[in-house]
């Protein structure tokens, strides 16, 4: 049993250090719906922005260990893109939709809104450009 008794330990070592990291990128993407909700200006709230987390189907170990993505649905009105993000060297790096990709190693509002708006400006080409990119999507 040497080695499952290992596997055990190093799981229990590291557990407080991958909830804290589950709980940063949580929080992340919960900062990045409040983003998107008030990605149109000022005063202009997007109401039909929903965020539902969702285990990352990449995922081949659970408890997903250290540096692994932590995903969500956003749903943006009529349509849902998914998002993973993860830490890595103090940054968040994530991806969505097809091929969006992101990496921010600041968070804040700015940012933040920017990232938001890239978002949104992607989804909307990715669905405005014709039928051969919406295929993409499925």
């Amino acid at each position: 049993m040497g080695e499952f008794d290992d596997v055990q330990r190093a799981v229990r070592r590291h557990a407080q250090a991958r909830q804290a990291e589950q709980r940063t990128c949580e929080a992340f993407l919960h900062a990045l719906y409040h983003a998107l909700r008030t990605a149109s200006g000022p005063g202009l709230p997007l109401n039909n922005v929903t965020l539902d987390f969702t285990a990352d189907p990449d995922a081949r170990l659970r408890p997903a260990p250290l540096g692994s993505f932590h995903a969500a649905w956003l749903r943006l009105g009529l349509c849902e893109v998914f998002i993973r993000v993860r830490r890595l060297e103090g940054a968040f790096q994530g991806e969505y939709g097809v091929s969006g990709v992101f990496r921010l190693e600041v968070t804040g509002e700015d940012e933040l809104l920017a990232l938001a708006r890239q978002l949104l400006r992607d989804v909307a080409g990715m669905y405005g450009s014709g039928p051969d990119n919406a295929a993409h999507l499925n």
